[in-house]
């Protein structure tokens, strides 16, 4: 060996001890049908290494929220309202919607104030790594939809998603479906896999930064960021909605909520229920998780500060009995961030389409 390489050897070496770069770990059933996709990624037998100055997992989380999100120039192709059976309003977002009628179509279940400009990086990444269609589904009152029926939810409605996916079923009969949910998308994501079981379209999944329990979730994320969140949701769904919740007393104590968890237990009128048990019961993804029948790959950071590792702990036995799903979690990464490189890619981005194409 080269005395250039061996130098070179050591930088990496020394550059991924303060970076915190290691192997992704996985949790699987080895017996399962998924050790023939391990073998298809190479990317998961190699050590995510973080940008450089994006090791520490709040200033990742900062350029991911803040500053990403501004540099990427995306134009929908179209925003489609629809108006669903109770006549609530919800939307799909479209990117390549003039491809090819049989090209597949990658539908996405979007973070818990998500809209299509935060989301913009994450359908050019899946599009511009596969050439897939992109079906972005808005749940109600994101992006300033109307709100005609006074109803919403962080984590969605299967109702609502069984419905969108009917529209893109209709609209393009021929695309085979696949799916991802990012943050409290994948809360929606996994309840509606389990709930179909073998009768979902989708012929893959892929779940970015869960939180797994949503009754339990929200406890675990950093005080700051749940202050900051709970902050975002009063300015996203409640105050822009003012005439929509005039008959929902509830909703002043929602607003006196400081945290996620408090939020959540407060707000359950406002997504339709009575009270918090029925809210929980169906709306929670862990109380069917184990009906999921389609291969789905679950991504977590060891570092996040919102979605935190601690959510998994309880679930690993289970998840390791179950040959269709694998977990992979890395180091570094922070919520839904991953970049690597000195251009700042999503390394996640990368392994949801190889992962998806496995498939197709």
């Amino acid at each position: 060996m080269s005395i250039l390489n061996k130098v070179s050897q050591m930088t990496q070496h020394v550059l991924d001890q303060l970076t915190g770069a290691e192997l992704p770990k996985m949790y699987y059933d080895p017996q399962g049908q998924m050790k023939t996709v391990l073998a298809e990624l190479p990317q998961l037998q190699q050590k995510y290494r973080p940008t450089p100055w994006l090791s520490n997992q709040h200033v990742h989380l900062l350029y991911f929220d803040i500053i990403k999100k501004k540099m990427i120039k995306l134009q929908y192709d179209r925003i489609e309202q629809l108006t669903m059976q109770d006549g609530g309003v919800t939307a799909i977002a479209w990117y390549g919607y003039e491809l090819p009628q049989d090209t597949p179509t990658i539908v996405i279940m979007h973070t818990i104030t998500g809209t299509p400009e935060s989301m913009r990086e994450l359908v050019k990444d899946l599009h511009d790594y596969t050439g897939w269609r992109i079906a972005l589904c808005l749940r109600r009152g994101h992006a300033g939809l109307p709100m005609p029926v006074p109803q919403m939810s962080i984590f969605g409605s299967t109702a609502d998603l069984r419905e969108q996916i009917q529209c893109i079923q209709q609209t393009f009969p021929q695309s085979e479906l696949y799916a991802v949910g990012s943050s409290a998308g994948t809360g929606l994501l996994v309840r509606y896999l389990g709930e179909e079981a073998e009768n979902t379209p989708f012929k893959a999944a892929f779940a970015m930064c869960p939180g797994y329990d949503t009754e339990l979730g929200f406890a675990n994320v950093h005080p700051f960021y749940t202050k900051v969140m709970t902050k975002k949701l009063f300015k996203a769904f409640i105050t822009p909605y003012a005439q929509t919740w005039a008959k929902i007393d509830s909703v002043q104590t929602v607003l006196q909520t400081k945290t996620l968890q408090e939020f959540q237990n407060e707000y359950f009128e406002m997504a339709g229920f009575s009270d918090y048990q029925s809210y929980s019961q169906a709306t929670n993804p862990i109380y069917v998780f184990e009906n999921v029948k389609i291969p789905l790959m679950i991504l977590n950071a060891e570092d996040d500060p919102v979605c935190s590792i601690k959510n998994l702990e309880p679930f690993k036995q289970t998840i390791e009995n179950m040959s269709n799903i694998i977990v992979v979690t890395t180091k570094k990464g922070s919520h839904c961030g991953f970049y690597e490189g000195l251009n700042s890619k999503s390394w996640a981005s990368r392994l949801i389409a190889d992962f998806l194409k496995q498939y197709s």
